[in-house]
């Protein structure tokens, strides 16, 4: 290789590929310019690069017996050149009879397995099977400049130049350097593909376990898939981007400070705080500090101004959980802010002012408060602008699985223990229970089970006295009476339904077929009466105790009675 005769021109040429190469981050656009930028040169007549790669089809390839080391070889990857006729066959295509090449076989593969350069400066006095001799001398090829392609003591391939005017050191020199870049910018190249690679599949499994979480939660942290935890989502998506007070209904334990949540953060106040206020554990007498706050020596202990939190909350939300627990004579002042934003501070005539969105939640009848006066109607209807009732876990089974799946793995993370198996066995008889402190007693029997296993066996330690609820997850009259129904043993089942055919046998005259036969008085077929007349093995004696007035009531009817 030998620089043209603009020497200046040419040497700008080779910075700016240099340049070029480092900022490629393609492999195949990477290689393509190499040996288009270098083959522009007429003092070269073919540019090549071979990568080192797994082979392709090692059984098929008609050098098999000749590689070394089955399953790596040198492949073809990129070539070009400018040939001097046409009409004789384009040899700079990357095509050919030797797309792979053996390591250590012909000058390319010796170059690639001892990582040193080849430089010969007469070519035809060297032979290469891998290069036709017809083709040098078409062409005016007499020198050869090989590099091995190493970065960081790795061969990954090689540059091959057939020049058409011997090399000389200066030429051989910026080779060496080309090749040295161009090694580094093929492992950048590749490192940057693999990096896009991963970014991608890191993006689809995103996407796909975002859509098993959708398929799992219906929104944030509120799991569920029934009917019932639907409608409260689309609820929250209804009512969370406006300012409306929402009002929370539901059993304690059903999730409703959860519900909260999601509507703080989907609303338009996320950017500020959502302060809480448990109102059940709020002593009477500092009910109105703690909402409004006070100044210092407004009473005994207030050694210093406090803000209540209704200042807290300015600007963003305020969540009034057990609201149904304030006091009755403060309940006024409460809806004062409510309506106005105005308050004063206990101790302080100065009025203040705040914008405050308030959502609410209870688990009392506040609609039968207001009847029974025991809450202001006007705070009521304040409040319940948009209510929201949570539906009891009893009443939504179908989503116990999910939530004790998720669950068991908090707690089995929390506690460090290996998760364990929750099987059908352990899901059927969690659904079978009521549940009266609902979600949160579901969590508490998860924790506890997990603390106890062994071997990772669980075991759920549920009330067997407690209501059980059936299948279809409804309480009926029957169900909310079961502990007050007689257990009966089965032998005075037996009895009491011999009793029970007697006296349908008496009340119809012997008679079991037909209009008012006993048949008819029980309920069943009269073929089946029969069937069990004769098993229970009923005589005419029996009935009634044999009683002979009985007896001779009875006028026996063959087919027909008994």
């Amino acid at each position: 290789m030998r620089l043209g005769p603009d020497y200046k021109a040419e040497y700008e040429s080779l910075k700016i590929l240099l340049l070029d190469m480092a900022q490629q981050r393609s492999v195949d656009v990477l290689l393509e310019m190499i040996v288009r930028r270098l083959a522009q040169r007429p003092q070269l007549a073919l540019v090549r690069i071979w990568l080192v790669l797994p082979g392709n089809d090692c059984v098929s390839c008609p050098l098999s017996r000749q590689c070394p080391q089955l399953g790596v070889c040198l492949h073809l990857v990129a070539s070009a050149g400018s040939p001097m006729d046409f009409g004789q066959g384009d040899e700079s295509g990357p095509g050919g009879d030797f797309q792979c090449l053996p390591l250590g076989v012909g000058n390319v593969g010796r170059i690639a397995a001892s990582g040193k350069p080849l430089e010969i400066l007469n070519i035809a006095n060297q032979y290469d099977p891998f290069t036709p001799r017809e083709w040098l001398q078409r062409e005016g090829i007499v020198g050869f400049v090989g590099q091995p392609l190493s970065h960081r003591g790795n061969i990954l391939g090689v540059l091959a130049l057939y020049v058409r005017i011997q090399p000389e050191q200066e030429g051989i020199v910026w080779a060496r350097m080309i090749a040295d870049h161009a090694a580094s910018a093929i492992a950048n190249a590749r490192a940057f593909e693999e990096i896009e690679r991963l970014r991608r599949q890191l993006e689809l499994e995103n996407e796909y376990l975002r859509e098993e979480v959708l398929e799992a939660r219906a929104l944030g942290d509120i799991i569920g898939k029934s009917p019932a935890i639907l409608n409260v989502v689309q609820q929250i998506d209804l009512v969370a981007p406006t300012d409306a007070s929402v009002l929370i209904l539901g059993e304690s334990g059903t999730g409703k400070e959860l519900v909260a949540r999601e509507i703080y953060k989907r609303s338009g106040r996320q950017s500020r705080a959502m302060i809480k206020i448990n109102c059940a554990s709020i002593p009477k007498e500092l009910y109105e500090s703690e909402f409004f706050g006070h100044v210092k020596g407004a009473f005994t202990g207030a050694i210093k101004d406090r803000a209540g939190r209704f200042e807290a909350a300015d600007g963003g939300t305020l969540f009034l959980d057990e609201v149904g627990e304030i006091p009755l004579e403060l309940q006024g002042k409460l809806l004062r802010v409510l309506q106005d934003g105005h308050y004063e501070r206990v101790g302080e005539e100065v009025t203040r002012q705040v914008d405050v969105r308030i959502i609410a939640a209870t688990n009392r009848n506040l609609k039968q408060e207001v009847e029974e006066r025991q809450f202001r109607q006007d705070l009521y209807y304040r409040l319940n602008v948009f209510p929201i009732e949570i539906a009891p876990l009893r009443r939504r089974r179908e989503d116990i699985p999910l939530l004790a799946g998720q669950f068991l793995k908090q707690v089995s993370t929390k506690m460090n223990r290996p998760l364990p198996r929750l099987t059908e066995a352990h899901l059927l008889d969690l659904q079978s229970y009521d549940w009266p402190g609902n979600v949160r007693e579901l969590q508490n029997v998860i924790e506890r089970a997990v603390i106890t296993s062994r071997s990772g066996t669980l075991h759920f330690n549920l009330p067997r006295g407690r209501v059980r609820a059936s299948q279809s997850g409804q309480f009926d009259r029957a169900t909310r009476l079961e502990t007050n129904l007689e257990v009966l043993h089965e032998e005075e089942m037996r009895r009491r339904e011999r009793d029970n055919i007697r006296a349908a046998l008496f009340k119809s005259n012997g008679k079991i077929y037909g209009p008012g036969g006993a048949a008819e008085l029980i309920g069943l077929r009269p073929t089946t009466l029969a069937a069990r007349i004769k098993k229970m093995g009923l005589r005419k004696s029996d009935l009634l105790g044999g009683d002979s007035t009985a007896r001779k009531v009875i006028s026996l009817e063959a087919g027909n009675k008994f």
